[in-house]
């Protein structure tokens, strides 16, 4: 049946090397991928998939779903095709959304046979705002027994960890005045900011060193000579752990806070985009990915790196048994978020890693339905994970 598998791959894969070529041609960005919906979402309904669009208020965000006669398992594949301002499809999600929808397909192929259901499911704007966040948080997960993404890098990875992160607006209200000839009349938003700044600074001596803190000041002033009233700093705060992570930003709220109260200011804190969970990579189901890709692909698959990223998986490993790994571009020199990796997705290599992506996935959810100890370990230890 595996053999089958493969088989069904090449009656397809001219096809879908031509989509994910497509989309590398037309990028779009987070929430506005309209076309690459269109594609991929048509080639799933050609295959008799059927389409559910704008899932959780998102017009871009869509799930896909083979049911089978036969009770089974429900399969996920995750699909992400926005791309990067400027840059393209420098983090490969021509390749991930392709992938994805060819595995749905593969294995849909054989599940009236051998039983379950396969969803693809459509999720808008990793880079910025991540669709996966409120598909976890709105039951999109609670009807599917795994779930599965396969990203592209420059060597291949078993699938690992990612921090979580909050992106934090500090926006500070003053007063304005001539900086010169009145600077007793003004209150600096913009001195507020530098403090935030200065104590974020002095924390850092006393942070584990899983936390990452980063930021901008996105407004300081207009003129020189005008004691500006508003500034604001954005910032990206993480951690190996939510726990942890809400531990630091309370510290940073505090620091905040503190900086208002030193220059006069106001300080008003909100989220500017939504918040990504850790990652936790399910071994179990990790391990028997590993075993397909290693069988239909000859490149070294290294242990999970630690990873100082943050992604939206992370918030369905919470909810789902869910995996991460990383297939190789064979180019171990590649950086992501580059016009480079953009062009290593339509490359020789980059069509062999989206077949051998492909197949991995389909044969680890063949695995899965037709392996009943191998889906009770994987229940076990996301059981065992979540403390359920």
């Amino acid at each position: 049946m595996k053999n089958r598998l493969a088989e069904e791959l090449k009656l397809v894969e001219n096809d879908l090397l031509a989509i994910s070529d497509h989309l590398y041609e037309n990028p779009e960005l987070g929430d506005e991928e309209f076309e690459s919906m269109e594609r991929l979402t048509n080639y799933l309904e050609a295959h008799q998939f059927n389409i559910e669009k704008g899932l959780v208020d998102r017009p871009t965000a869509f799930r896909a779903t083979y049911t089978s006669e036969k009770r089974g398992p429900t399969i996920a594949y995750l699909a992400e095709y926005d791309a990067l301002p400027e840059v393209g499809h420098g983090c490969g999600h021509n390749m991930i959304g392709t992938m994805s929808i060819g595995a749905g397909i593969v294995l849909s192929k054989i599940v009236d046979e051998i039983g379950g259901t396969v969803v693809v499911l459509g999720t808008p704007a990793e880079e910025t705002n991540g669709a996966k966040v409120p598909m976890s948080e709105q039951g999109i997960f609670d009807d599917i027994d795994v779930s599965m993404i396969v990203h592209p890098g420059g060597e291949s990875y078993e699938s690992g960890g990612s921090l979580a992160m909050d992106a934090i607006q500090y926006l500070y209200k003053g007063k304005t005045s001539h900086a010169a000839a009145a600077p007793e009349e003004g209150i600096n938003a913009l001195d507020g900011v530098l403090q935030l700044f200065n104590g974020i600074n002095a924390l850092r001596e006393h942070l584990p060193s899983d936390v990452r803190i980063h930021g901008v000041i996105s407004e300081g002033g207009k003129a020189a000579n005008v004691v500006p009233d508003r500034a604001c700093a954005h910032f990206y705060i993480r951690a190996s752990e939510r726990k942890r992570l809400d531990k630091v930003v309370k510290q940073v709220e505090q620091i905040a806070e503190g900086s208002a109260l030193m220059t006069g200011a106001t300080v008003e804190i909100s989220h500017y985009e939504l918040s990504y969970d850790d990652m936790k990579t399910n071994h179990a189901l990790s391990e028997a990915f590993t075993k397909n890709l290693q069988s239909v692909d000859d490149e070294p698959i290294h242990t999970a790196p630690v990873d100082h990223g943050s992604i939206d998986m992370g918030n369905v490993s919470q909810v789902v048994p869910a995996i991460h790994p990383y297939i190789s571009l064979k180019n171990a020199d590649l950086v992501q978020h580059t016009r480079e990796f953009a062009k290593a997705t339509i490359s020789k290599a980059g069509h062999e890693a989206i077949k051998n992506g492909i197949l991995s996935m389909a044969l680890t959810g063949y695995d899965v339905i037709t392996d009943e100890q191998l889906l009770a370990r994987i229940k076990k230890e996301f059981d065992e994970q979540n403390n359920l």
